[in-house]
């Protein structure tokens, strides 16, 4: 079965990730998760701050998916 999945949208197309959620959390607690732990990453260099919130959401058991990025529908 797949795991449900969470896009963390930016508007540097470059910064969007992916990650798995997982299976004992439901979509409104993996929002309200994500939301707070990316809320207790204290302002670093931007690229060490991505990097910082990942491993943060990975201690929580979320897990960084690999994807493709298609061409915009509209």
């Amino acid at each position: 079965m797949a795991k449900p999945c969470m896009v963390l949208p930016s508007k540097d197309v470059g910064k969007i990730r992916l990650v798995t959620v997982p299976e004992d959390m439901s979509p409104h607690e993996a929002y309200r998760s994500v939301t707070g732990l990316i809320a207790e990453v204290r302002g670093t260099e931007e690229e060490q701050w991505v990097e910082e919130v990942l491993d943060l959401l990975e201690e929580h058991g979320f897990e960084e998916v690999d994807f493709v990025l298609g061409p915009p529908l509209d």
